[in-house]
Order: structure tokens, then sequence, then C-alpha cells
């Protein structure tokens, strides 16, 4: 392509919406005038993505826009408003086909429609029922935006209430018998506390574990691979660790039976052991090999956890006493990854490598210790050098004042003598 065609072609694409805005629109123009159900189709489109590629109302619903006549404008092209169930047949017309879409975005994939046939959705609608959800239910109708704007529906933090407009209504989802409470046992979870509270897009929402348009809820068998896609060095240690067979033999949804599925939170320590309350108690009986192991793994890693705390809390005293120590906080913080690193171990249910992990934590934790006890000791040494320097201004000042006090006393008497 030479380069005239590509400045042709640039400025097309760039004042596609112009034109299109700027051709006559008796839909827009009509549907303005209407109450408030058929007007806010028209104030929509101005945002909608299609509308920003130059398509308007006549490419999805037909009809001649250049007629001011209802009749001539609802010509024999015109379609109108598609019925529930063919919806997604009527998006796809477009979406499904890969010479149209890559007019507009190459990039685009086409094969969601293939894939929303085969999701619990498009199982239900092909069964007749018109309550499943559509495409206009996720991405809307004249409004739509991309997924990569914050306002539309589907940008990664608005995901979670969108799934649950229906999936959080207990009267719409009755029939299905299906739970209602994911959406509140999300945004208790980890998983939300990064996505909607510190806004970190690459948590997951619903469709990182249950999919996009090819929606399924996962089985027990594939809970864990789903997990995996973020958590792979996790998986790979709990895929060679005991656990996975007895699971397996169990049918127990390995990551899920411990960590829970949508209310998952922070681990810690206590998830192990043999506390009230800590998942390894639920399993394993009181005296068994496992039982043991899990109080060792604990007592371990409370160590190990316990030291790093201290140093933490020694670093802390040192900075706020006004010493310099981000050199031994960065020392910290590779710690830090070997705690965690530990703690990861334990999937893999390896004793010797948890020890291991501990043991070369601890030799680091002394390191660091050190350096904070000597930033502390700074501290000291800068206190004791403040208090005897202000007692040594102290003392000049008041030698200074009685020097002063004694001149003058010595004028005044002078003076008296001369008189």
């Amino acid at each position: 392509m030479n380069k005239r065609a590509i400045r042709v072609f640039a400025a097309a694409a760039l004042f596609a919406p112009l034109l299109a805005f700027g051709q006559k629109n008796s839909c827009v123009e009509c549907h303005s005038q209407l109450d408030d159900e058929l007007k806010a189709p028209a104030a929509a489109l101005a945002a909608d993505i299609h509308a920003e590629f130059g398509l308007s109302c006549k490419d999805c619903h037909g009809g001649d826009p250049s007629q001011d006549d209802v009749d001539l404008a609802k010509d024999r092209t015109f379609r109108g408003s598609p019925k529930r169930q063919d919806i997604p047949q009527f998006c796809g017309a477009c979406h499904a086909d890969a010479a149209a879409m890559r007019a507009f975005n190459p990039a685009l994939r086409t094969d969601q429609l293939s894939q929303y046939w085969t999701s619990r959705h498009g199982l239900l609608l092909k069964a007749g029922d018109t309550k499943a959800a559509v495409c206009t239910d996720c991405h809307g109708v004249h409004g739509i935006q991309s997924a990569k704007y914050p306002k539309s529906l589907t940008f990664p933090w608005n995901i979670p209430q969108t799934c649950g407009r229906c999936h959080a209504d207990k009267a719409f989802m009755e029939p299905y018998r299906l739970p209602t409470g994911q959406l509140e046992d999300y945004k208790a979870s980890v998983h939300a506390r990064a996505l909607l509270e510190k806004k970190d897009l690459s948590a997951p929402a619903c469709n990182d574990c249950h999919g996009n348009h090819g929606a399924f809820p996962p089985s027990v068998s594939s809970v864990a691979s789903v997990c995996r896609q973020c958590h792979p060095s996790t998986g790979e240690l709990f895929m060679k660790s005991p656990h996975k067979k007895a699971f397996d033999e169990m049918g127990a949804g390995e990551c899920e039976a411990c960590h829970g599925n949508h209310k998952i939170l922070v681990p810690s320590t206590a998830m192990i052991g043999t506390d009230d309350g800590a998942t390894c108690a639920q399993c394993h009986d009181k005296g068994s090999r496992g039982f043991e192991a899990a109080a060792e793994f604990r007592r371990q890693l409370d160590g190990f956890e316990s030291g790093f705390r201290a140093a933490e809390g020694l670093l802390a005293q040192a900075k706020q006493k006004g010493v310099e120590v981000s050199d031994v906080e960065f020392k910290l913080q590779d710690v830090n990854t070997l705690l965690v690193s530990a703690k990861n171990l334990t999937h893999g249910l390896d004793g010797a490598e948890i020890a291991k992990a501990v043991s070369e934590g601890e030799k680091a934790l002394v390191g660091v210790r050190e350096l904070g006890e000597k930033a502390l000791d700074e501290a000291r040494f800068r206190r004791r050098g403040l208090a005897v320097t202000t007692a040594l201004l102290a003392l000049f000042g008041v030698a200074l004042a009685l020097k002063i006090r004694h001149m003058t006393r010595g004028r005044v008497d002078k003076s008296r003598r001369v008189e």
C-alpha cells in the first residue's frame, strides 16, 4: 500500500463518524422528540462505539433515515427491533463475520457467537428460555462502549455488578435454583479488594473464571485449571503433592476445598495447623501423620513470620527516629519474598523444602535485625549527642547571661562613682 492510499484510509477512518452525524437522520430527529423510553436510544447513540465508527440506526434497524415521513422511512429494508431470542444472531451478522469486522477492528475476535451457543446462556436460549442472557444484557443497547472504557458495562471493575444484575436477583434466579450470594461473597474477597478498591485491572472478575461469551460454571475437575491461570507455581506444587491423589479420590475441588470460591479471603498461616478453624484440622484427625505435619509446618512458619514482624518493627522505630533505613527495607522485602515462598510451599507438602526455605529466610533475617539494631543505636547516639549539645548550649547561655549581667553592673557602678 502506497503512502497516498494510507493517508486516504486514515482520513476516511477519522472522518467517518463526522460524515455519519452530518448526514440526515430522521430516526434521531423523530426519537429525540418522543417520550423517555423512545427518546433514550437517540440520546445514547452519540456515545455508542458503533457511532464512533460511522454506523447509524439504519445499519442495525434498516429503513431510510433520509425520509421525514415515517411510512417512507420504514421502507422494505426496515427491520425494527429484533426479538429477544434473535439478538445473538442479529449482532452476530456483523460480529461473527471476519470480513465485515476487518474494516472496523481487525484485532477483534469473531468467534463470540459460536462461543455463546456453547455457553449456559446460549444453551438455555436455544432451548426456548428467553430469560437467558443475550448480548444486550451484558453490553447494553444504544450506549455500547468499548470494554477498554471505564464506563463500559464490561470494563473489568464493572463486570461483577453487570453479572450481578441477574445473578444477585433472587426472584429472577429462583426458577434456576441457583444461589444469589455470589456478588456479596466476591465483594468480600481478596480478588475484589484488588480490583474494586485498589483498581488493579489484573485481578480477576467473574469472566476471568467463568469465561465471557462461552460462560459456563467450572466443574469440580476444572476448578484447579481455572485457578492455575493466575497461580501456576501453586498449581504445580499441588499437582506433585499427596493431596492431588487424595482429592481426586474424594472428588474434591482442589483449590476450592481449602480456599472456597467466590469469597476467597487473604491466605494466612492461620489456615495451616491444628488449631480450631485451621483448614488442615477439618480433614486430618488428631494424632495422624497429616495432623502432626500440619502442626510442624505451622510452628516453623509462625517462627519465621514472628521474626519478620520483629525486624519490621525495628526498622519502623529507626525510621520514626529519623534514621535512613531504605537500603535495609529493601533487604527486608527480599526476606518477605522468602516468607511468601515458604508459605506457598505448603501446597506441595514437602517438609524438607519448607524447612529449607524457612532456614534460608531466618538466616537472612539475622542480617536485617543486626542492621536494624545498628540503626537504633545510631538513633540513640544522636539523641545522646543532642542532649549533650543542648546541655552545653544551655550552660553557655547561662554563662553568657551572667557575664552580660556582670559587665552591665560594672558600668553602672563606674557611672555612679563619676557622678
